[in-house]
């Protein structure tokens, strides 16, 4: 009777209030009902942790699952965050086995695509959140429905496959809203952020994140404030605001600090692990930004995803003093984990944080092990790199990158992205397709000037457009002067005007 008492309380504590305090209802409730009921532990503490990971606290995460290590589907947490890497991966291998099992709960299926996502290897949690979602349909389960599309959403996301995410996201959203799921609705809204950020729709976006944030700020919903600012600086970044995006990102790395202060938690530092010999060495005190928090952080394994991105805004603001803990944390952790997207995102990160001397090296693997990934992170990847080789005025090498990156964020929709690597290959002296005298005036310009113009008219600034070119303001401001007479025009605003039929077209 106090077990299910328990859950009825953590049930609406979770739906529409703090999941901390729900996680903290069933991990005491364990704790008290254990030797009466041991056979209600497991399922209090698995949907306890499954609470701490919407709470994006990763001290209750390790706390709760420490409690049973030896339950397969807390092994892999309690060993994770505890420090024991390779135990960690021994235990999800194990878990993912059991989950083939057609007689496999829900939430069994569940707690393995977060894991299998946790570590990187996106495929695999694509795996079991559609076996969840498979499962979800076959037996009626329509309460879980929503939860386990959002996961399968985010997988698709992390492979590159923003389509398929936009749809099993906005399908789990109208579930979460017929079913009055406040909480899960606004995860799903942050991942449908995300695809409104990949495709350049700044409008629906920023909406999105928006509404997002107003439920899980204050509630200390971590993950779904993390994801809803991850994807505002996506949005940014694509739009060429790096300093916008920089700080929506280092925002995300801690989640919880404008949430109320919890009781009963212990501090959380940003140790990736802090036992084995394969586990990363834990942060130095300097830079402050990831481990500044004194409280709550929301872990490093948390945080990972984001952290590449965090990198490129970071170079593109000319700040580079404040990429070089995040890519040097993302090193290590994709290094112990062992998963090629990881690893590649990491070798992009060392490629635009080291010297030129060793850029293109990394480049280069990176490329390499996102061969059988996301073809959007990979074209990510070529972008830079193109740009890059532009900026050491190898133009041709650059042209053969910056194109398959066009190519590629053509074909995924991602619109910002295609804008960009456009620029790039213009500016390197490529056909972009909009290089005839059909585009009208604008073929009266120099490559370079032209890029420079797209932007302007755009709405962005000199120092946006000296970031995405590689230029210097100044020289930005020299293209322009030069440009505006060949056009006709003496603002800003009469650019735009004029180049609108072009953008429209």
């Amino acid at each position: 009777m106090a077990a299910d008492f328990a859950r009825a309380r953590a049930v609406v504590e979770l739906g529409f209030r703090r999941p901390e305090t729900a996680a903290r209802i069933l991990l005491d409730s364990a704790n008290l009902t254990g030797t009466d009921r041991p056979d209600t532990v497991a399922s209090l503490l698995t949907d306890a942790v499954h609470a701490a990971f919407s709470a994006g606290d990763a001290t209750l995460i390790e706390e709760i699952a420490s409690r049973a290590p030896d339950l397969p589907v807390l092994a892999v947490p309690a060993r994770l965050f505890g420090g024991d890497v390779p135990g960690a991966l021994d235990a999800l291998r194990a878990l993912a086995q059991d989950c083939r099992d057609p007689d496999t709960g829900v939430m069994d299926r569940l707690m393995t695509g977060i894991h299998c996502q946790l570590t990187g290897d996106h495929a695999a949690a694509r795996g079991a959140a559609a076996g969840a979602v498979a499962h979800c349909r076959e037996q009626g389960i329509g309460g879980w429905l929503p939860t386990t599309l959002h996961l399968l959403a985010q997988t698709e996301l992390a492979l590159g496959r923003h389509e398929e995410a936009s749809a099993h996201a906005a399908e789990g959203l109208r579930l979460a809203e017929y079913h009055d799921l406040a909480h899960r609705a606004a995860h799903l809204r942050a991942a449908l952020a995300m695809t409104a950020a990949v495709r350049g729709d700044e409008e629906q976006g920023r909406a999105l994140a928006a509404e997002a944030l107003a439920y899980t700020r204050p509630r200390g919903v971590g993950r779904g404030t993390a994801d809803a600012l991850w994807a505002l600086g996506v949005l940014e970044l694509g739009l060429g605001r790096a300093e916008a995006a920089l700080e929506s990102l280092e925002s995300a790395l801690h989640p919880l600090n404008s949430a109320p202060e919890p009781q009963n938690c212990a501090p959380q530092s940003l140790e990736p692990a802090r036992s084995l010999k394969s586990a990363p060495e834990p942060l130095n005190s300097t830079p402050q930004r990831l481990d500044s928090a004194p409280h709550k952080a929301a872990g490093p394994l948390l945080c990972l995803p984001l952290l590449a991105d965090l990198v490129e805004a970071a170079g593109r603001a000319g700040r580079p003093e404040r990429a070089k803990e995040p890519a040097r944390l993302l090193g290590e952790w994709a290094t112990a984990l062992g998963q090629p997207a990881l690893s590649a995102l990491a070798r992009r990160c060392q490629a635009l944080t080291g010297p030129d001397r060793t850029a293109e090296e990394h480049f280069t693997a990176a490329l390499a092990l996102h061969e059988n990934g996301s073809d959007y992170d990979r074209a990510r990847t070529a972008l830079l790199y193109g740009e890059w080789l532009r900026r050491l005025r190898r133009q041709i090498d650059a042209r053969d990158q910056l194109r398959a990156a066009l190519e590629a964020f053509e074909r995924l929709g991602a619109r910002p992205w295609a804008g960009r690597a456009r620029a790039e290959l213009g500016a390197a002296g490529g056909e972009t397709g909009l290089t005839t005298r059909e585009d009208g005036p604008i073929s009266l310009l120099s490559p370079q000037e032209r890029e420079v113009v797209r932007l302007a008219a755009a709405g962005a600034s000199n120092r946006e457009i000296a970031a995405q070119l590689f230029l210097s303001p100044r020289t930005v401001g020299h293209h322009l002067y030069r440009a505006f007479p060949k056009l006709g025009v003496g603002s800003r605003t009469e650019l735009a005007a004029l180049l609108a039929p072009v953008h429209d077209s």
